[in-house]
């Protein structure tokens, strides 16, 4: 395996980011779709992440990958790995 394909073992998630407010700091609205065992039917559930931006370049309405990284803070332990 060459540098280039080296495997991450980090989690990635694709969202929109809803506040970059703060510095160095964008919130990503992540939503996953599962089926409900009991009434079969597919159901949406959203949930919000604190992400690191260093450069500050992410802005809200955008679409993002963020993946796992060092706990930055209380919240954030998560990083923007790109703009979509």
């Amino acid at each position: 395996m060459s540098a280039t394909e080296q495997t991450s073992f980090k989690r990635r998630l694709e969202g929109v980011v809803v506040k970059d407010a703060n510095d160095k700091t964008i919130v990503v609205n992540v939503v996953r779709r599962y089926k409900h065992k009991q009434y079969n039917k597919f159901v949406s559930a959203s949930k919000r992440y604190h992400a690191h931006d260093v450069e500050n370049k992410a802005k809200a309405g955008d679409k993002v990958t963020i993946i796992e990284s060092k706990p930055y803070s209380k919240l954030k332990k998560w990083e923007l790995l790109s703009i979509n």
